[in-house]
């Protein structure tokens, strides 16, 4: 915390020698910042607040650094940082009850809402009181507000329960229109990351996949939240099928919520469950609260002996890659680095990535192997996305533990080949090309592939195939034909993934960063270190990615937000920059709704 207010500082002197600020404006800022204790302070009698508008991002993200020192408590926080902060409300005297409550509106997964609810309900196991209120409650909300001893609801409000549909957009019909001609190369027959490019709907085989996926992390869903509302999955399933959405006085028939209560109600009973303040009660929310069990933990638990977090959490992209993506060289030369700290004893790899580049993937994954060859143990942690070449680089570990909702192995590659000729052609725009070999030209956009390039490439998009299937049939102990008939590029529901082998346990990071702790036989002498760093503040500033920029000025316009998914589909594209054009990466726009 101390190294993090000295950088801070030294980031906004340049900041303001570059802006010309004056040396008294300088100084304010200096002393303003300075005076704030880095450690907050927590009153007797708090309740810890938990705003669902928070997006739970693995790693955490720069702008969330500054987020509590400018008093900002609605973007994101780490899902470590939440876990520790429930865990030590749980045991803080301090801490009378925890209030849940908000809209969420960041893209959290059901891996990493399930994690969240066990802490939840670890919370609640410890005795404290967990009130849960919004306007309206939606399925994931929800998910998370079905553990509380109380669920509200404003009287004018709603629950959806209408169960998991997953939206796919196709470009087909478009590209043909304007004379965008596209060729791919692929294996696997379940592999559907090309069919937005060339059909108008899911073919067969995709719809069988993505059917028997949402079916279990539905059937994943009911079960949890039956259990929790003493209901049945069959009750459950019956209200979604009749109601879908319902009224306040429906929710509390069918036992979903406790009562409805304006928000002025709901303050009273959280006022009489802690200390009135402010004509309201004292609270703590939880991105201040994280710092104070931070702190905690750092007391409690410091040792030379480290056990590395690796975040692989985006896109897989050849390079460097954006803050927000896995560059295959950056994150080699990070697993390098914990390879050479001799005070790295143990490696946790959280995987929360749809893949990707297919060359980066082995990149990332050979440096995994070398760790394990310097008898340092490498676990893996599946979030709510580990798939393909999330897939790929989460092999050679020596264990892989998954939720039972997360989406993972999508075993295949593929290759897309755009050209604009047409388009082109019919604007006036022609080519002449010379060349000394055949195959001089084959990365031109200007043409269509020829019968033999196509299979070229598709030659090579074979053997990258193989050695992936090579490498689950050697980290996984299966025969080769075995990964074959399981892979075809066909996505599993973690609890799918362990019944064939691709998974071994189920459980989220904290269980993954014990069983790492256990196989280095650290006991508890041993200390948590988090890779990568996120960006300082200037980075920040001046080299944001769009997607930290975005999250400033986030809008929930139902317009706004149908046109970010279409961006986020289009965007995709630009992160195909695999030197070889093969992807092992999941269908484009798969996303749940």
């Amino acid at each position: 915390m101390r190294n993090f207010f000295k950088q801070t500082l030294a980031s906004l002197l340049a900041l303001f020698i570059f802006l010309g600020m004056s040396i008294s404006g300088l100084l304010f800022l200096v002393i303003l910042v300075a005076s704030r204790d880095p450690v907050p302070r927590v009153k007797d009698k708090s309740v810890l607040s938990f705003n669902l508008g928070l997006n739970i991002t693995d790693s955490l993200p720069a702008s969330s650094r500054f987020g509590s020192t400018f008093g900002d408590e609605t973007e994101s926080v780490s899902l470590k940082s939440a876990l520790d902060a429930i865990h030590q409300a749980a045991r803080d005297r301090r801490i009378v009850a925890l209030y849940l409550h908000g809209e969420m509106t960041g893209g959290t997964g059901y891996a990493q809402l399930k994690e969240i609810r066990e802490a939840l309900q670890q919370f609640r196991a410890a005795g404290k009181k967990i009130i849960a209120y919004d306007m309206d409650w939606g399925e994931r909300e929800y998910y998370l507000a079905s553990v509380a001893d109380t669920i509200l609801m404003h009287p004018f409000g709603s629950l959806e329960l209408n169960g998991i549909a997953s939206e796919s957009t196709f470009f087909a019909g478009a590209l043909q229109k304007y004379g965008i001609g596209m060729q791919v190369t692929r294996v696997g027959k379940y592999k559907s990351a090309v069919e937005p490019f060339l059909l108008k709907q899911r073919s067969p085989e995709n719809e069988q996949q993505t059917q028997q996926l949402i079916g279990d992390l539905w059937s994943e869903f009911l079960g949890t939240v039956a259990k929790a509302r003493k209901l049945t999955p069959q009750q459950l399933q019956a209200i979604a099928d009749t109601d879908g959405i319902l009224e306040p006085e429906q929710a509390v028939q069918r036992q979903l919520i406790t009562k409805t209560a304006y928000e002025d109600e709901v303050i009273a009973q959280l006022k009489e469950l802690g200390q009135e303040e402010d004509d309201s009660f004292r609270r703590v929310n939880l991105q201040t609260y994280a710092v104070v069990a931070q702190d905690q933990i750092g007391k409690e638990r410091s040792a030379k002996n480290k056990i590395a977090i690796v975040y692989a959490e985006g896109e897989i992209v050849s390079g460097r890659g954006d803050s927000d993506q896995i560059g295959g060289d950056r994150f080699a030369k990070i697993l390098r680095e914990i390879r050479d700290d001799d005070d790295v004893k143990a490696v946790v790899l959280r995987v929360n990535s749809p893949g990707g580049s297919a060359v980066a993937s082995e990149v990332i994954q050979r440096e995994v192997v070398l760790i394990q060859k310097q008898k340092k143990p490498v676990v893996v942690s599946m979030g709510s996305v580990a798939a393909s070449g999330g897939y790929w680089i989460s092999t050679a570990s020596d264990r892989i533990f998954a939720e039972p909702n997360t989406i993972t192995g999508s075993i295949g590659v593929f290759g897309l080949l755009p050209n604009i000729q047409q388009l082109a052609n019919n604007n006036g725009i022609t080519w002449d090309t010379v060349k000394t070999g055949k195959f001089a030209d084959i990365q031109t956009v200007s043409r269509p592939k020829t019968p033999q390039e196509l299979a070229l490439i598709q030659k090579s998009v074979d053997r990258i195939y193989d050695q992936f299937l090579t490498r689950v049939s050697t980290a996984r102990n299966l025969p080769k034909t075995r990964v074959a008939e399981i892979a075809q590029g066909r996505v599993w529901s973690g609890k799918q993934a362990k019944a064939i082998g691709l998974v071994d346990e189920m459980g989220g990071l904290e269980a993954a960063i014990q069983d790492a702790a256990k196989r280095a036989k650290l006991g508890d002498q041993w200390e948590l270190a988090e890779y990568p760093q996120p960006p300082g503040f200037t980075e920040l500033l001046f080299g944001g990615s769009d997607n930290q920029v975005t999250a400033l000025f986030a809008s929930p316009d139902p317009v706004l937000t149908e046109l970010k998914k279409f961006k986020a589909e289009l965007n995709i594209l630009t992160a195909l920059n695999d030197p070889r054009a093969a992807y092992a990466r999941l269908p484009f726009n798969f996303r749940l709704d």
